[in-house]
């Protein structure tokens, strides 16, 4: 059986906010904020306009354009995007899943934070392989950036939030060409997918969190008013004294074990699909896995951190800017605070 991606489409909100401005609001340099934390600028979302569904929808709509599938073929939505959504308690699937019209598929939820892409391409696949299904249809979306307070310095590392959706076709078939992948979907393959690994440090679990809100502390006018409804950090500096030594071997740990997996080395890599970070690690992972990072991944500096949908991203831009060609071995690498991080190995095809 071959599983591969058909379909690829991302959507960003039109209004931006500039490193310059964001410099200005948190009071850090504007050097620190365009060259270190790597956020030229970013897509935002007006308070009264794409919510979490309608960044989904839109993404997904040109996703199965993309693939030239009906949504009526879908046999099942996974979303796999930001907990804040629409609404508290609730499936954006099920909502994504009709807006779109895909009255045949089942709507279900997969959360690893900003590890998700890989996790959900791994998941999606595992299904696909296993069950009388063949296609499926994965979406992401956040708008955390809501959830940034720029006067909160102790969450700075959180100022390149940005918004934006991703969505994924994911089709199997057992039919087609043993010699070329490809041709079992017709030529529509963007991409074949491969092996997958993941690795979790439970130890940072309560280092990123929105203070009230949950069962612990439920919201009131008193957390309102005390500003309890954004991303903190408690602890700092001792959060980055313990993933410091920790993050860099862990990515290329779970990269390394999904190259295997798939029959391939460092060596075999030709462009990796990144989660936004500060420059200077982004420059060191690409570089530790033997990859130049200006030519095989793609900066997000014009987007910022967008959660799970940065993987997408960087796969459109990669082959907008030509460093994502046909054939190329490319890798879905992610982190997510947790603190989990993930991979996925893809043959592009075009």
């Amino acid at each position: 059986m071959t599983v591969s991606i058909t379909g690829l489409g991302t959507y960003v909100p039109d209004e931006t906010i500039t490193g310059e401005a964001i410099a200005a609001e948190s009071g850090i340099p504007e050097e620190v904020v365009v060259e270190k934390m790597g956020v030229r600028e970013k897509h935002v979302c007006p308070p009264d306009d794409d919510h979490a569904t309608d960044m989904s929808v839109t993404a997904a709509e040109r996703a199965l354009a993309d693939a030239d599938v009906d949504p009526a073929d879908l046999d099942v939505v996974v979303y796999h995007g930001s907990e804040y959504k629409d609404h508290v308690v609730w499936s954006a699937a099920a909502a994504i899943t009709d807006r779109l019209g895909a009255t045949n598929a089942y709507a279900t939820e997969s959360y690893t934070l900003c590890a998700g892409a890989p996790i959900a391409l791994r998941q999606v696949t595992a299904q696909l392989e296993t069950e009388p299904i063949d296609t499926a249809l994965l979406v992401a979306a956040s708008r955390e950036e809501d959830l940034v307070d720029y006067g909160n310095e102790d969450s700075s590392f959180m100022f390149n939030f940005g918004s934006g959706a991703s969505a994924f076709v994911v089709e199997a078939t057992d039919g087609g060409s043993v010699n070329d992948e490809a041709d079992r979907f017709d030529g529509r393959a963007r991409a074949t997918v491969r092996a997958s690994a993941a690795q979790t440090d439970g130890s940072f679990a309560g280092d990123v969190v929105m203070p009230a809100g949950g069962s612990k502390r439920p919201p009131s006018e008193e957390t309102v008013r005390e500003g309890l409804h954004t991303l903190d950090v408690p602890d700092p500096d001792g959060m980055k004294e313990r993933l410091g030594p920790v993050s860099l071997p862990a990515y290329l740990s779970v990269a390394d074990t999904a190259l295997e997996r798939s029959g391939f080395d460092r060596d075999d890599l030709d462009f990796v699909a990144l989660t936004h970070m500060k420059r200077s690690f982004h420059e060191r992972v690409l570089d530790e896995l033997g990859l130049d990072p200006r030519s095989d991944g793609y900066y997000l500096d014009e987007f910022g951190h967008v959660q799970s949908v940065d993987q997408a991203l960087a796969l459109e831009r990669g082959v907008e800017t030509e460093r994502l060609e046909p054939g190329d071995l490319g890798c879905l690498l992610a982190a997510g605070t947790g603190y989990t991080w993930s991979a996925t190995v893809i043959r592009w095809r075009g």
